[in-house]
C-alpha cells in the first residue's frame, strides 16, 4: 500500500507551505506536492539574462510577510535577512519634486504640507493598535475570526472599517492638496480596483499601515530565502516536500484524510471537480481573476537618474503623477482597456539590498496593470513612465526581459490572466471568495478537501495568512476523524474500526 498521509497539500506557494508548517506543527504528517523544480511561486528569485544579477520574479517587497502573525509566531521571520531602503515609498511628481512615505508617521506628514492634519488624524487611530490591527484584518471575518489569544481591537477595527469600506476617491478628496492625494491613490491602485470603487481605500490604508508598523522591506539575496526558510521549518517539523510533481487529478495523489489545494478556483475544479457539489462547481465557475500585469525586468549601468533625487531613497517607486491621471488608468484598466499612461510600479531593490548587482550595475523591475490575459507589448508604455520622471533611463538600460500576462500564467498556472491578487477583490470576492458556501470559504462542498490559496481571504499577498486559516479548519477535520465520529470520504458518523478499514481500502 502506498504511504498514507494525514494532509496533501497542492502547491508549494507561500500559502501552501503555510499550511503545511501549520499542521506539521501539531504533528501532523504532512506532504506538500509541488510541479515546480523549486518552491515558492511568487516568491521565487531568478538569474538574470546578466551573469551575477538576480531578479525577483513577482513578490519582492514584502511588508505584509513582516506584518503576518502567523510567520511571526512560528519564528520564520527571524530565519532571514531582511533589509530596508531609507523611506518605504517615493511618488514623483513632473516639477522635478516627490513624496516620501516613511516609517515614522510625523516625517511622512510633514511631507504633505497642509494636509498633515488629515492625514495625521487619518492614521493615528489604528497605528496604536499596532500590529494587532493588522493581525485582526488578516482573519476570514475581522472582528469574527482571529488567532488564539489575540487581542480584538475593536475600536481600531471599527476607525478602520469607516473609512474602509469606502472608495479610495472618497478618501482622496478629503485631501486638499496634490501630494496626499497622488500618494494615496498610489497606495490604493495595488487593490486592482478604480479607485471609484469600493473597497479600494482599504488597500490604501492597510499599505500605509504597513509602512508606518514595520516599513516595506526586501530581503537579502531575494525572496526565494523565504521560501526557503518555510520549507526549512516543515521539514524541521517532520513535514516532507517533493518537487516536479505535477497534480493533474485526484488520482495523482497519495492516500490522505485531508487535501489541501493552494491554487485556483479553476485549478481546484481540474483536480478535484468531481467530489464537489453541482452548486458548488457553479460558484467556483462564476470566480472573477482580476487583472492581469505586464513586467519588465531590467539591469541598467549605474543607477536610475531620478530627476527628483530624493527617490534613490526608497526601494519602491510609483509612477503616475496626479491622482487623477492614476485614476484615469486603473478605471481604463477594469473596462479592459490599456491605458496610454499606464500606473507603474517600480521597484529598485539594490536601495535596500546592494548585492543583487554586480559593480557599477544596477538590477531593477516594474510592471502595470493590464486588463485579464492581455497579449500587447507594453514595454514602450511602461519606459516611457520611467523616462518621464528619470530622463536619460532608457541610455543606461543594457538588458531586459519582459513578462506578458500569458507568461506569467505559464510560469505559474495560478496567475490567471497574470492575475498576481488571487481573483478580484470586490466587496462580493472579498470575504467570501470564492465561494459564499460553505463558510468559512477554505471549506469545499467535500468536508476532506480545503483551498488554501490567495483566492481565500484575506486574499493577496505574501503573509500565508490563507494557509493558516485553512490548515486551522483542516485541522479540525482531522481531530473529528481521530476521534472516530466521520469518515473521511463521506463526512458521516462511522466507527473508529469503520474509519481503519476505509483507509487501509484507500
Amino acid at each position: 500500500m502506498r504511504e498514507a498521509w494525514d494532509a496533501v497539500t497542492v502547491g508549494a506557494g507561500p500559502n501552501g507551505l503555510a499550511a503545511a508548517l501549520a499542521l506539521a506543527r501539531n504533528g501532523r504528517r504532512v506532504l506538500v506536492l509541488e510541479r515546480a523544480q523549486r518552491a515558492g511561486w511568487g516568491l521565487r528569485t531568478d538569474k538574470s539574462i546578466v551573469p551575477g544579477c538576480v531578479h525577483d520574479h513577482c513578490a519582492s517587497v514584502l511588508p505584509l510577510a513582516l506584518a503576518s502573525p502567523f510567520f511571526r509566531s512560528v519564528g520564520v521571520i527571524d530565519r532571514v535577512h531582511w533589509c530596508w531602503s531609507p523611506a518605504a515609498l517615493a511618488h514623483p511628481f513632473d516639477d522635478g519634486t516627490a513624496v516620501l512615505l516613511w516609517r515614522d508617521l510625523e516625517r511622512t506628514a510633514v511631507e504633505l504640507g497642509p494636509d498633515a492634519p488629515r492625514y495625521r488624524g487619518l492614521m493615528k487611530p489604528w497605528l496604536s493598535a499596532g500590529t494587532a490591527l493588522l493581525a485582526a484584518l488578516l482573519s476570514p471575518l475581522p472582528g469574527v475570526v482571529r488567532l488564539p489569544g489575540s487581542r480584538l481591537p475593536l475600536v481600531e477595527l471599527l476607525c478602520f472599517a469607516r473609512e474602509g469600506v469606502r472608495s479610495a476617491r472618497v478618501v482622496i478628496e478629503h485631501f486638499a492638496g496634490e501630494r496626499a492625494r497622488a500618494l494615496f491613490a498610489g497606495l490604493a491602485a495595488h487593490s486592482t480596483l478604480p479607485l471609484e470603487q469600493a473597497p479600494s481605500a482599504a488597500f490604501g490604508l492597510v499599505l500605509a499601515a504597513c509602512g508606518h508598523l514595520v516599513g516595506w522591506p526586501l530581503l537579502a539575496g531575494g525572496t526565494e530565502r523565504l521560501a526557503e526558510a518555510l520549507v526549512g521549518e516543515i521539514e524541521q517539523h517532520g513535514g516532507t516536500v517533493r518537487y516536479g510533481v505535477p497534480v493533474e487529478r485526484l488520482d495523482d495523489l497519495p492516500p490522505a484524510r485531508a487535501l489541501l489545494l493552494d491554487s485556483s478556483p479553476r485549478i481546484a475544479l481540474r483536480i478535484a471537480g468531481a467530489r464537489f457539489t453541482p452548486a458548488y462547481r457553479r460558484q467556483l465557475a462564476r470566480f472573477r481573476p482580476g487583472p492581469g500585469v505586464f513586467k519588465i525586468d531590467w539591469v541598467i549601468r549605474g543607477t536610475v537618474p531620478w530627476r527628483a533625487p530624493e527617490c534613490a531613497l526608497a526601494a519602491t517607486v510609483h509612477l503616475g503623477g496626479s491622482w487623477e491621471e492614476i485614476a484615469a488608468a486603473e478605471r481604463a484598466v477594469s473596462q479592459g482597456r490599456m491605458p496610454e499612461r499606464p500606473f507603474v510600479i517600480l521597484v529598485q531593490p539594490g536601495q535596500a539590498d546592494p548585492g543583487r548587482a554586480i559593480p557599477d550595475y544596477a538590477v531593477l523591475w516594474a510592471y502595470c496593470h493590464v486588463p485579464s490575459g492581455w497579449d500587447g507589448d507594453a514595454t514602450e508604455a511602461i519606459e516611457q513612465q520611467v523616462e518621464r520622471f528619470a530622463p536619460g533611463f532608457r541610455e543606461r538600460i543594457v538588458a531586459r526581459r519582459a513578462w506578458k500576462p500569458g507568461d506569467l500564467e505559464r510560469a505559474n498556472p495560478n496567475l490567471v490572466g497574470g492575475d498576481l491578487s488571487g481573483g478580484w477583490p470586490t466587496l462580493d470576492q472579498l470575504f467570501t471568495r470564492p465561494a459564499f458556501w460553505p463558510w468559512p470559504p477554505y471549506r469545499t462542498s467535500d468536508p476532506a478537501v480545503f483551498l488554501c490559496s490567495a483566492a481565500t481571504p484575506p486574499g493577496g499577498g505574501v503573509h500565508g495568512m490563507c494557509g493558516y486559516w485553512a490548515a486551522r479548519w483542516a485541522e479540525r477535520w482531522l481531530d473529528r476523524l481521530d476521534r472516530g465520529r466521520l469518515s473521511p470520504a463521506s463526512g458521516k458518523p462511522v466507527s473508529k474500526a469503520a474509519v481503519s478499514a476505509e483507509l487501509t481500502a484507500r
